[in-house]
């Protein structure tokens, strides 16, 4: 525990070190361009309110709202609109009022556009959450069935624990109704729900400690509650944990849509929803990679694009579509999330360098 725990710290430290982010470095498919649309103190979730204004969850405290008016290319201001919270990670717009996940509670700002001027006193909609922090960052969305969706991680690297860890959980917008939807899901902290299948979709961390190329981080879909993905007992859909797997068969758990690299963390998940890309990215799923903290050579610090089948069911390939944040070993940035906006650009959080990038496709479409 003593050599993991120095581990932790010298990586921590060597990603502390101060680099000027230099956007000359990403990379992208031809025709498109990355500019920076707004300056933040730790922007993690990202969720569209009205009139293209941006709310910003961090894990500093503050929850903040960029306002847009005309729907340029950059923001018009920044302000704080809530403060002193714990660890707001978590943001869902709805119908005029703003979802924010804490650690342990989830709470609202009621019709919230209309309070962008100042710091807001928030109105708790459920405090009933573990408000264990290992994994406890909570990520939000209101589906289809209008009901929020928001994950309770795994409070370890890997474990047994009480059956509302390493879920995906369900409730009414009054908070009522909590209900375990999904099990066996160590760490997500990004989904979405298929704009045709309404099928929920998500990001998963591997565990650790099984050295550099195990297991895979997932991508997994949702087809029908109850289902459970593995974890503790199962990881990347095939392989037995060394401790909690033995006499548990892979077939029983629900296998990743697709597996990608050990210690990549993804984070942050989007379908692509609008008209500005090139025909291609129809049915299109991206991911942010945060990047590795646990290998021998870094992996991730990319935002991922993987073409969804003619049935919804899985990827049938993937490629980049941004990286760059990642130079050599050295690391200037670390992509979060990313956000459809109304004119078809994408944005995409960046918590280490303090930036939301504005991707958009430049040349004419034929």
């Amino acid at each position: 525990m003593k050599k993991f725990f120095l581990l932790l710290v010298s990586v921590i430290a060597a990603n502390c070190v101060a680099q000027e982010p230099d956007l000359n470095s990403l990379r992208m498919p031809d025709g498109f361009s990355v500019s920076i649309y707004a300056e933040i103190q730790n922007p993690r979730q990202l969720a569209l309110g009205s009139e293209n204004t941006v709310y910003v969850g961090s894990l500093r405290g503050s929850v903040f709202a960029i306002t847009n008016m005309n729907g340029d290319e950059t923001s018009d201001n920044v302000v704080t609109i809530a403060e002193n919270l714990n660890t707001p990670n978590g943001v869902a717009y709805y119908d005029g009022d703003l979802f924010i996940g804490e650690i342990g509670r989830i709470s609202r700002i009621e019709d919230v556009d209309s309070k962008l001027s100042s710091p807001q006193q928030t109105v708790t909609v459920n405090d009933s959450l573990p408000d264990r922090r290992h994994h406890g960052f909570k990520f939000l969305h209101v589906g289809p069935d209008g009901k929020i969706y928001l994950p309770v991680g795994a409070p370890c690297n890997v474990c047994e624990e009480d059956e509302i860890f390493a879920t995906m959980l369900n409730m009414n917008l009054d908070g009522s109704g909590l209900e375990i939807v999904a099990s066996g899901i160590r760490n997500t902290v990004g989904f979405d729900f298929h704009p045709e299948s309404e099928e929920l979709w998500f990001t998963d961390n591997g565990r650790d400690m099984l050295g550099d190329d195990l297991p895979a981080c997932e991508i997994n879909r949702l087809s029908e509650f109850g289902q459970h993905f593995g974890f503790p007992y199962i990881h990347q859909g095939d392989l037995p944990d060394p401790r909690f797997g033995n006499g548990h068969d892979p077939s029983n758990y629900t296998p990743p849509v697709l597996k990608l690299g050990a210690h990549v963390a993804p984070l942050g998940l989007a379908f692509y929803r609008g008209d500005m890309f090139p025909d291609e990215f129809d049915n299109t799923v991206f991911w942010a990679e945060h990047g590795s903290w646990n290998r021998s050579e870094k992996s991730g610090y990319r935002v991922m694009m993987g073409q969804i089948s003619e049935d919804n069911t899985r990827i049938v390939s993937n490629r980049p579509f941004v990286e760059g944040w990642l130079q050599g070993q050295r690391n200037w940035g670390r992509p979060v999330d990313i956000l459809n906006m109304p004119d078809g650009s994408v944005l995409i959080s960046d918590d280490q360098a303090n930036l939301i990038y504005r991707v958009a496709y430049t040349q004419v479409r034929n």
